[in-house]
């Protein structure tokens, strides 16, 4: 049962520039949240709180605030639609009871668009469809809809009707209102409803109100999509849509009575309060002054103060209940922790996959440490970054997703933290895997004292299966505790390969070793296990990975050539291009490495005719003999007296 039948957990997702910011300006607006409407052109959207948001015009940040609305409390997460900036995406459709997917009726579906129709999928997440963009100059709501019924769910349906076409529309008509629903409508219900098709097969009257009522509780359920149709610049359907939510999207579920299970999902500053922790609680209650447990982390921290937040305004509340989201000052956490016990949080769902390293490097050399600082807070709000602190080199390394990112982390830096800095030029991740069976071995017995002797068998696994660890040796051979080291060790000696790049897609299995119960000491097979694991890569040898996109390409017919031999260049696999209108569509695969600066190209070739749209689609072997080292940081434990030496902080 829903534990709070008058509050709704929702997000807005879509593909950039498709009007989700505006939209919730004017939920805000509705609902007497704010007193003027903002423009995410001017500068002045409310959600759009960031400097380098505000100048650019494009969200950055998932923002998190809440309204009240003919009753009912709405907590709603306006979310980036940049591809660079799906790590803010994924972390809140985690903590999300429902959503709405909005999709341009001028631009139709987008490769962007498909990924998060997928991600709300498989997460099993109410959703409903809203059209935007209703009144512009070649709107095609009906086009779209038949898209969506195409390439998304047949379980979708339009529940209004347009007044007026492109800019001549003026609003909608509820379906549930007409004198006969769409048969559309009624075809969607008896398929997925064996109560409606009994109803409809015995004849019997199926009145407006009996088919609301079945629409939304199978919409409430993920079993049917509304469709509604708006323009959020003109306001139109904006009231509409939020009646949509408090019918058609569920309330969350929990139990106040168990134990607390909450989850950290957005890190945010404040100047006086320091660390905000935005948090989803599933069940149990978390009150001021509570000490609540980091899972974790596994440590304890103590409760200042509970907030509900509006963007950058806040109101203290004093406790948050389950199925509630609030922002928790004096806990110290960091994205994706779990606080209490991990009891009733839902499974993640990746979405976001860095493609890129870069190294920064501060303007000026005394801001190193300053710089150092920065990235670590940064890395704690946005765990994808996986900042990386070279101290020996004194390098600093980041991941990111494209160099859209590049610039706006610049200008975080710049305005939040007074730092200038330099991006060196971003590198594509690569990847290796074995690339057949073999064995790892290592007997680290001396220089004395230490015993530690390892035998790894090593395999390559499916490709995505990342690492499949498992021990075959009793312990008699090598204690338990000594086991435990070795398997909290392996991912960070597969960190670097025999290229310098992360080793992935293997199976590695501990067949042999012995520890001494005189001469073993704590940190031996921690030291021992690198030393195995690149002897066994060695055996193996390696074979290098390379990340594929998906891309779509729509370009004016007489470009198409050009284009289809550019494709064939950068080693890209490709369907025969679709004609229509004089516009070519080309679908298919191509590599990261060789596509980076092709749509900025193409764009250019072509006068602004063409647009190429791209997402991560998976890692795919390199050509036979393609090799391309990174440094390696650190020693590398194939030189074993140099490594055992760094490892002993003897060099």
């Amino acid at each position: 049962m829903p534990i709070n039948d008058r509050l709704r957990n929702i997000g807005i997702v879509a593909h950039v520039d498709a009007g989700k910011t505006t939209t919730t300006e004017y939920m805000l607006y509705l609902s007497g949240k704010i007193r003027a409407i903002g423009s995410v052109d001017d500068g002045t959207a409310q959600t759009d709180y960031l400097e380098v948001e505000r100048e650019r015009g494009i969200s950055v940040l998932a923002a998190t605030t809440v309204f009240n609305w003919k009753g009912y409390t709405v907590n709603l997460i306006d979310t980036p639609g940049h591809i660079d900036f799906v790590s803010e995406v994924e972390r809140s459709l985690r903590v999300l009871d429902g959503a709405i997917l909005m999709i341009s009726a001028v631009e139709g579906i987008q490769s962007y668009t498909e990924v998060l129709w997928n991600a709300l999928k498989k997460m099993k997440i109410p959703t409903i469809f809203f059209i935007n963009k209703m009144d512009r100059i070649g709107a095609d709501a009906d086009g779209l809809i038949s898209e969506i019924k195409g390439m998304f769910t047949d379980r979708a349906f339009a529940v209004q009707h347009p007044i007026g076409r492109e800019n001549q529309f003026r609003g909608v008509i509820d379906i549930f209102q007409e004198n006969e629903i769409s048969d559309d409508a009624i075809d969607t219900l008896s398929r997925v409803d064996d109560e409606v098709l009994k109803r409809y097969i015995d004849g019997q009257v199926l009145d407006n109100q009996y088919l609301k009522e079945r629409t939304i509780e199978l919409a409430r359920r993920a079993e049917v999509f509304p469709i509604l149709l708006g323009s959020a610049q003109k306001g139109i359907g904006i009231t509409q849509l939020m009646d949509a939510i408090i019918d058609f999207l569920p309330a969350p579920r929990g139990d106040e009575n168990r134990p607390l299970s909450a989850i950290v999902f957005k890190i945010q500053r404040d100047k006086t309060m320091g660390r905000l922790s935005y948090v989803r609680l599933y069940d149990g209650v978390m009150k001021n002054r509570d000490v609540v447990y980091n899972v974790t982390q596994g440590k304890e921290g103590k409760v200042a103060q509970i907030r509900k937040m509006h963007v950058n305004d806040y109101e203290d509340v004093g406790e948050v209940r389950a199925g509630d989201i609030a922002a928790v000052c004096g806990i110290d956490a960091r994205v994706g922790d779990i606080i209490g016990c991990a009891d009733a949080i839902p499974p993640e769902h990746k979405l976001a996959v860095p493609l890129l390293t870069v190294q920064v490097r501060p303007k000026n050399n005394n801001d190193y440490y300053k710089l150092v600082e920065a990235l670590q807070e940064l890395d704690e709000e946005d765990p994808t970054l996986e900042f990386q602190w070279h101290q020996a080199e004194k390098e600093l390394h980041i991941k990111v997703m494209g160099t859209i990112q590049i610039e706006i982390l610049y200008s975080i830096l710049k305005d939040r933290f007074g730092i200038e800095v330099i991006f060196d030029e971003p590198m594509v991740i690569y990847k290796e895997t074995p690339a057949k069976k073999g064995e790892g071995f290592v007997a680290y017995t001396m220089p004395k004292p230490c015993w530690a002797v390892l035998r790894f068998a090593i395999e390559p696994g499916e490709r995505g299966s990342g690492l499949v660890y498992k021990s075959i040796v009793s312990t008699d051979k090598i204690r338990k505790r000594y086991q435990n080291d070795v398997e909290r060790t392996l991912p960070e000696a597969l960190k670097q390969g025999l290229y310098g790049w992360e080793v992935t897609d293997l199976k590695v299995t501990l067949i042999d070793g012995e520890d001494h119960v005189m001469h073993t000491h704590p940190q031996d097979f921690v030291v021992a296990t690198p030393m195995a694991i690149m002897d066994g890569l060695v055996n193996t040898g390696v074979k290098l990975l390379e990340p594929i996109l998906y891309f779509k390409i729509i370009t004016p017919e007489e470009f198409a050539g050009k284009v289809l031999n550019d494709l064939a260049q950068m080693r890209a696999v490709f369907n025969s291009p679709w004609i229509s209108r004089g516009m070519a569509t080309i679908e298919g695969e191509i590599p990261l490495a060789t596509s980076m600066n092709y749509p900025a190209h193409l764009s250019s070739a072509t006068k602004g005719r063409s647009n190429m749209t791209t997402r991560f689609l998976q890692y795919k072997e390199c050509p036979e003999g393609f090799v391309i080292e990174r440094k390696r940081i650190g020693v590398n434990p194939l030189d074993r007296s140099k490594y055992i030496l760094s490892v002993r902080g003897a060099l």
